[in-house]
């Protein structure tokens, strides 16, 4: 993670800005809201980026393993049609958010690229800052999250999956 701290703005350790905005299904997701209960895990993402289209089945996985430990959140910069498209063809099965035109949630955390992935502590922590797919990364916050809810940490990948350590998005 190291060399890539200079591309985003929000890094590990830092405080994540609010956001609020609707899902495809019209519901209002807030920020401030979620973290009251648990972490958000927030992928933000184009439809038309290969590595988007590589990373969200791992980001559902962790979903199905983990999804009783924190709110998971996909970030659309795509049209609603769109969108609802990506999710069906990658089985996504969390709430997935459109940013608005301009994309002011994506410029508030400093985007440069997508996949970009957040795990976010309450009180706004940023404990993860993860840009690309980067296995390391998918994995630490598999740990966290299963550390969190004291739960064994199941394998994110299976030996038989050729998956790389990352891709840059």
């Amino acid at each position: 993670m190291g060399s890539q701290d200079n591309m985003t703005h929000i890094v590990a350790g830092n405080t994540a800005p609010e956001f609020s905005l609707k899902s495809l299904d019209q519901k209002e997701y807030s920020l401030r809201t979620l973290l009251e209960r648990d972490p958000v895990v927030a992928a933000f993402f184009k439809i038309s980026c290969p590595v988007c289209q590589f990373t969200f089945p791992f980001l559902e996985r962790l979903y199905q393993r983990y999804g009783s430990s924190a709110t998971f959140l996909g970030i659309s910069q795509d049209d609603t049609r769109a969108t609802k498209s990506f999710a069906s063809e990658y089985g996504v099965t969390f709430p997935i958010l459109l940013d608005a035109e301009g994309y002011p949630v994506s410029n508030a955390y400093g985007l440069t690229n997508v996949p970009t992935i957040f795990l976010i502590e309450p009180g706004y922590k940023v404990k993860v800052s993860s840009m690309g797919f980067d296995k390391k990364d998918l994995e630490t916050i598999a740990r966290e999250l299963a550390e969190r809810r004291k739960i064994a940490l199941a394998p994110l990948f299976l030996p038989d999956e050729v998956v790389p350590a990352n891709k840059p998005g």
